[in-house]
């Protein structure tokens, strides 16, 4: 039987002017083969509410600083069971969704663990991410991204 750490956490739909959604791309420490593409975000530290750590994880990973106030609701969520450098994860994630004119990504506020297991990062239209065979997490992202772009609530522009 598997046993799964909780964890919360807080991703964001970067969002360019060209309608094009930011996603890095890395892999599991624990299995350097299992490569794939991911939203920034991360987990909640404790006392932080979902639209904290999404602003704190968005500055360190992208160095876009943005108050939590300004992203609004979350725009979708899900529970995900994953295995990372060894630890089976059941964790609970909100996404945000952010849009920017653009933005040149500033990777120098990554963690340790993120500097050892990202390898880089570019932006995706959800043509391109329907059309590839890489792997991207969400597995829904093209459908995730459309709701997300076409709800005339979703995420005020910055």
């Amino acid at each position: 039987m598997t046993v799964y750490t909780p964890r919360r956490a807080a991703r964001v739909l970067l969002v360019d002017a060209g309608g094009r959604v930011l996603l890095f791309s890395g892999w599991d420490p624990s299995r350097p083969e299992h490569r794939y593409w991911f939203t920034p975000g991360g987990g909640l530290d404790p006392g932080e509410t979902p639209a904290q750590a999404a602003a704190r994880e968005l500055a360190e990973e992208t160095g876009l600083r943005l108050d939590s106030g300004e992203l609004g609701a979350p725009v979708w969520s899900e529970t995900v069971e994953f295995p990372f450098d060894g630890v089976w994860y059941r964790q609970e994630q909100e996404f945000f969704l952010v849009r920017v004119a653009g933005w040149e990504v500033d990777t120098t506020g990554f963690t340790d663990i993120e500097r050892a297991s990202v390898s880089g990062h570019r932006w995706w239209s959800i043509d391109e991410l329907t059309a590839t065979g890489h792997r991207y997490y969400p597995e829904d992202l093209p459908a995730v991204l459309t709701r997300a772009l076409t709800d005339p609530s979703g995420g005020a522009p910055c």
